[in-house]
Parts: structure tokens; C-alpha cells; sequence
């Protein structure tokens, strides 16, 4: 927060600077007054600054800790937050003479919060009154390593005194060292027992002593661990993956947005396709069975019936007869299909009752198709990473390679759109799946 206040200040130092040259001038000179920019204009670019700063880690310890390195990010950050919002005041209403004058302010901000910034480091070196002595806990693999850095690094007085790894040692040793050699830190590199660990951190406070602990975060860079706490757990963070929020909730609202208006377009479609299945076999005209869909969860889906009534039931006595490879499960010649159904497989008409499906968030416009329950046991445990998604109308495979016989490929698509997954990539998919259906290339 003194930081982000640092900040607020030497950018108000510096509009201050530009506006009381501004009325000097005009009166001075006799100049024609020149336009102001509103005080809330500056306060909005001060937000945009330190937002900007958050996100480029400009208050972040480690920054702080790094003069050369804060400087070149502050002025990073001022570059990039003035342009931006002088652009935005470019294609207001505001004179561009305001605009000149906004930038000046900006510009005049920049040395105040080097300024600022440098005072502050010279202060805190000031603050540094003597050596600090360390005591390491532990001299393992990071017990050393961390003796070398406090004893190189010239921004703090830092003297090592010595490492203390045994655990079968008396507390009373470690008291002793701790007042003998006048420590003022100690710095817990290494595993130890837990009630010897307490035992030590309990006399270091009874002696006033500064306690810090080094987790071992196995070779990860520290810059990506994160500390939180579940209740009053500590709990370190080694990766975390980031999550589109903003570009999952814009693919969710074209789902439900298409989804709907197909629905209202094609419902005469759908009357009548249901109306000839009806008369193609007898049984209903629509077909649900259950499907795994995203994080195993198991949804119906629907579909408008293209086989007998009774095919899952001959399902079993043809998978002897299946002609892809792995799960998946389709025959060429399968007797099962009407001669309705045939027609609806091709132009993919049979999988328009799965709007309904998209529309309840069960599945979604693009992604994955869904398999069966019996074809996802039959899954290997590499083969479940494309549950990790929700499954599609259509999706990269659909207008890649429907033809491939190869279980392995659908995968490798399915993996690929994983990966790469974009919202444009979704739109594409699309489009590419409208010219699949009008050529009739459906199976």
C-alpha cells in the first residue's frame, strides 16, 4: 500500500507541476488560458497505473527488492498505461490540447516516482543499523545455498554464524549458540521433527529472535508459488493452471445464444423429421441414452431415432463385426439403421435434438463428441483427458478426419483441441462443420 501511495502521489506531483506552469504561464505571458483536463481524468489514470503495475508485478517483494529491475518496470508501466489512456482521450471529446497537457503531466510524473522510489531504497539501507547474525536450521541441500546468497547480496548486512542441523541436539545447545553468538534471525531450511522444530521456534521468541522458515519447493521457480491459507494452514501453491474465465463465459453464452435460435428456427424441421420416423419404423421418435460428459458426469443425450427400436440390445452381438478401431464402435452396413435414419446420419439431421442438450449445459456447440458409457470403459487412462472438457455438437474431429477408422487419431484431434482451444478456433469448427453437413458428409 505505500508503494500504490508512492505512486498516487508522484503522479499528483506531477500534474501539479504541468498545471502550475500552466497558470504562470496564462498570466505572465498573457497567453489565452489553455484548456484543463478534469481532476478525476487524473485520479482515473492513476488506477490504470497501478493496475497495470499489479499485473507487470511492480509492488511484488521480489520487484522491490531489485532497484535497477523496479526502475525499468516503472517506466514500462508508465509508458504503456499514459499511451493507452492518451489514446482514449484522443477519440473523446477533449480538446487535443488537453490531451498535450495530460501527457506532459505524465511525463513530469515519471522522475518524481524514480525520485521517490530511489529515496526510499536509500532509506531503508539506512534503517540497516550493524550486521544482522543468522542462525540456519539445517544444512542440508538449501542450508548452504541460502548462506552464499545472504552473504553476497549488498543490499542487506547479513552475517552467517553457523548451521544447527542435528536434531538430537539439546534445545539447550541451540539456546546457547543463539545467545552466544548474538543471533538475530534464524531461518529454518530443513525438515526436522516437529517438536523439535517447536522447541526452537519457542525459544528464539522467548529471546526475541526473528523466525523464518525456506520451504523446499523442489526445484520449481519461486516466482510461480503462492501462499494461502485453508483456515489456519498454510498451504504452498508449486502450479496452477491458468483458467479463461472471461473466454469459458463468452463461449457459454454463444451456446446458450445459438442454441436458443436454432431451436426457434428449425422447430418445423424437427416436427417433421419426428413425424417421419414415426411412420419410417414404430417405436418413439426420439432417442436418449446416457453419455459421459465433462469431469465423467453423466448426462442424457438426445438424438432423433435412426435405428430400430431394440438396437442397443444388438449392440453387443455386433461389436464382433465393429470396423474402428479401439471404443469406438461403427459398421458400415449396420442392420440396425432405418431407412429414415440413413438419410438423417448423413446430413447430420439426427443430432439436431442435441440444442437442447447445449442449451441445458450439458454440452456445448464445440468440443468433444460424447461417447457412450460402455465405450468409456473401454477407455485407456491417457484416453480420459478429453473428459476434462464439455463435450460438442461437433467438434475438431468431426470436420478433420470423421472417416478415420483410427481411435488413436480422434484422440490425438481431441487432445489438440484441448490444447489449443480458442474461440476462434470454435467459430472455424463451425463454419467448417455447416459445409461438412450441406456436401452430405455425414456417416
Amino acid at each position: 500500500m505505500v508503494c500504490v501511495a508512492g505512486d498516487y502521489g508522484s503522479i499528483a506531483i506531477g500534474f501539479l507541476i504541468v498545471h502550475g506552469y500552466r497558470l504562470v504561464s496564462t498570466r505572465s505571458l498573457h497567453l489565452r488560458a489553455l484548456p484543463a483536463v478534469p481532476v478525476g481524468l487524473w485520479l482515473i489514470y492513476a488506477m490504470l497505473f497501478t493496475l497495470l503495475g499489479y499485473s507487470e508485478r511492480l509492488y511484488h517483494p521480489e520487484v522491490l527488492q531489485e532497484p535497477r529491475g523496479e526502475l525499468l518496470i516503472t517506466a514500462k508501466v508508465s509508458f504503456w498505461s499514459a499511451s493507452l489512456f492518451a489514446a482514449a482521450l484522443a477519440f473523446s471529446n477533449l480538446a487535443l490540447r488537453s490531451v498535450a497537457l495530460f501527457l506532459a503531466g505524465a511525463i513530469f510524473s515519471l522522475p518524481v516516482m524514480f525520485s521517490w522510489r530511489k529515496t526510499r531504497q536509500l532509506r531503508r539501507e539506512s534503517h540497516v543499523s550493524g550486521a544482522r547474525n543468522i542462525l540456519i536450521i539445517g544444512n542440508g541441500r538449501l542450508g548452504p545455498r541460502l548462506a552464499r546468497y545472504l552473504q553476497q547480496d549488498p543490499r542487506h548486512n547479513y552475517v552467517v554464524r553457523g548451521f544447527f542441523d542435528d536434531a538430537k541436539t539439546s534445545i539447550g545447545d541451540f539456546a546457547r549458540l543463539a545467545r552466544r553468538e548474538f543471533i538475530d534471525e534464524v531461518i529454518l531450511t530443513a525438515p526436522l521433527p516437529t517438536d523439535a522444530v517447536h522447541r526452537m521456534i519457542t525459544e528464539a521468541q522467548c529471546n526475541k529472535i526473528d523466525v523464518k522458515i525456506v520451504p523446499d519447493c523442489f526445484e520449481f521457480d519461486p516466482a510461480t508459488v503462492r501462499l494461502e491459507r485453508f483456515g489456519n494452514i498454510p498451504v504452498f501453491t508449486l502450479n496452477e493452471e491458468p483458467v479463461p474465465s472471461v473466454e469459458l463465459l463468452i463461449k457459454r453464452c454463444v451456446d446458450i445464444f445459438l442454441s436458443a435460435a436454432c431451436l426457434v428456427v428449425v422447430s418445423p424441421l424437427l416436427s417433421l423429421i419426428a413425424l417421419l420416423v414415426k411412420l419410417d419404423s414404430p417405436g418413439p421418435a426420439f432417442y436418449s441414452a446416457p453419455r459421459v460428459g465433462r469431469k465423467g458426469h453423466r448426462f442424457l443425450c438426445y438424438k432423433f431415432r435412426t435405428m430400430v427400436s431394440d438396437a442397443d440390445a444388438l449392440k453387443k452381438a455386433l461389436r464382433t463385426n465393429n470396423e474402428r478401431e479401439g471404443p469406438f464402435f461403427k459398421i458400415a452396413d449396420d442392420p440396425r439403421i432405418t431407412r429414415v435414419g440413413r438419410f438423417l446420419r448423413r446430413y447430420s439431421l439426427d443430432e439436431l435434438p442435441q440444442l437442447w442438450n447445449v442449451l441445458r449445459g450439458e454440452m456445448s456447440m464445440v468440443g468433444p463428441r460424447p461417447h457412450p458409457v460402455d465405450d468409456t470403459d473401454r477407455y485407456s487412462v491417457d484416453d480420459w483427458q478429453r473428459l476434462e472438457v464439455t463435450p460438442g455438437l461437433t467438434g475438431l474431429w468431426q470436420v478433420t478426419a470423421r472417416q478415420d477408422p483410427s481411435f488413436a487419431r480422434s484422440m490425438e484431434l481431441d487432445r489438440q483441441y484441448i490444447g489449443q482451444w480458442t474461440l476462434g478456433m470454435d467459430f472455424r469448427i463451425l463454419f467448417r462443420t455447416i459445409a461438412a453437413v450441406l456436401r452430405g458428409e455425414g456417416a
